[in-house]
């Protein structure tokens, strides 16, 4: 799946098609002759610091996490933290401090009482994690390093916008600090770039994730604004039916439904797995399509308020999946073996499942690639397309994407 990043490039400039290896590629094309692009990574790809005051409990099996006094007030590298992560005696405080908790006096998440915590390199790419050649495969890096070998240039017309991937959006008319807060730097950040490219409107790209985040970004826009200032949205990796991969993660850890908002978002939807589609979960006693999301996550003992939260915040975040009603263009992998059914057959969800697999891109099953059709594909103004089997006769429908 993340190869697909690379070969996005082949959507951008179509002229790159016609090179064969060894010849020498394009000129750079001078500032003005592109259309700016904004980057929305996918899930943790986006860097985080943090720093503990002293409201900072550290967990009691674990005090040397609390910061000594001259490390209070000093922001270090949260996520991602490679080093704390392969050290048994900093590994737990990395645990701790990445967690958020829900409020229920403000009816949002936050993070753990004395912690406080920012996203690094917003506006720019240098904030991706694509340090290492699988993160550059993972985080865009790739895309990045094509985009600039063909004259973009980082804070100049190639931006990035990473954003805190523990709290997803949630429901409109529900709190979200950390999304309202995302949403106004994001559209400042495409304001800036379109002011700085001569008015000349922006692409915006996102994967995985990082999807969620860009439609309700821009569902949530005034469709004025979106006309003035996007000129396309290319969506890769996202799909209306979420991915299974969420469910089987809940059965193993259930106090992640209030422990990170961002698992429920990504839970199979109904918009595509509903009544009369095969189960989901199959037990000898019963079945679970996503319309039955709600009793599956009881069955498997979340606690009372992951659930509400889910029904509330994220739920309908699902069901308002949408076109975003500026130019769009979906890409997916096909042909990947793929989760699309558990099977505890005895009812027993501390067993590890039988699991049936199908095609897909490896976490998004076929069905919910297949759903942007209907979900995305009966709108105006929109293409969709899978990346795996992209005829070269498309790209010159899509010549003109990133130039005047």
């Amino acid at each position: 799946m993340a190869t697909h990043l690379h070969r996005l490039l082949l959507l951008f400039l179509p002229s790159l098609l016609l090179f064969r290896r060894g010849t020498p590629p394009p000129p750079p094309p001078s500032p003005s002759a592109v259309y700016p692009v904004v980057l929305l990574p996918g899930n943790t790809c986006s860097q985080l610091e943090a720093r503990l005051t002293d409201a900072y409990e550290p967990p009691p099996e674990s005090p040397q996490c609390g910061a000594g006094s001259n490390e209070r007030g000093r922001w270090f590298r949260l996520w991602r933290n490679a080093t704390a992560m392969d050290d048994p005696a900093v590994a737990p405080c990395l645990s701790d401090q990445l967690r958020v908790v829900y409020d229920p006096a403000a009816r949002d998440f936050r993070n753990v009482p004395g912690v406080e915590t920012r996203v690094l390199g917003f506006g720019s790419t240098t904030g991706f994690l694509a340090d290492t050649e699988a993160n550059k495969d993972l985080c865009m890096g790739r895309l990045v390093e094509a985009l600039q070998q063909v004259g973009y240039r980082d804070g100049e017309t190639l931006f990035g916008a990473p954003y805190d991937f523990r709290q997803a959006p949630a429901a409109a008319g529900q709190p979200c600090r950390a999304f309202a807060r995302f949403t106004r730097r994001l559209r400042a950040l495409v304001e800036r770039a379109s002011r700085e490219n001569g008015g000349r409107p922006v692409v915006l790209v996102s994967h995985s994730q990082g999807g969620y985040f860009a439609l309700e970004f821009l569902n949530r826009s005034p469709l004025s604004w979106r006309r003035k200032y996007v000129k396309h949205y290319v969506m890769a990796s996202t799909g209306p039916g979420g991915l299974l991969l969420g469910m089987r993660n809940l059965v193993s850890a259930p106090d992640e439904a209030v422990e990170a908002p961002d698992a429920l978002v990504t839970l199979p939807s109904p918009t595509v797995f509903g009544p009369g589609t095969p189960p989901l979960v199959v037990t000898q006693d019963r079945n679970y399509t996503a319309s039955d999301m709600s009793e599956f996550l009881t069955a498997i003992g979340v606690p009372p308020l992951g659930v509400t939260l889910y029904e509330t915040r994220a739920l309908p975040v699902q069901l308002g999946f949408r076109a975003p009603v500026v130019p769009t263009t979906c890409i997916n992998g096909v042909g990947v073996s793929t989760m699309k059914q558990l099977v505890y057959w005895d009812g027993n969800f501390s067993e590890t499942p039988q699991v049936v697999y199908g095609d897909g891109d490896g976490l998004l099953p076929a069905a919910s690639i297949m759903a942007l059709d209907t979900v995305i594909g009966g709108a105006r103004g929109r293409s969709t397309t899978s990346l795996s089997s992209l005829p070269t006769r498309l790209t010159p429908a899509l010549s003109q994407m990133l130039r005047p």
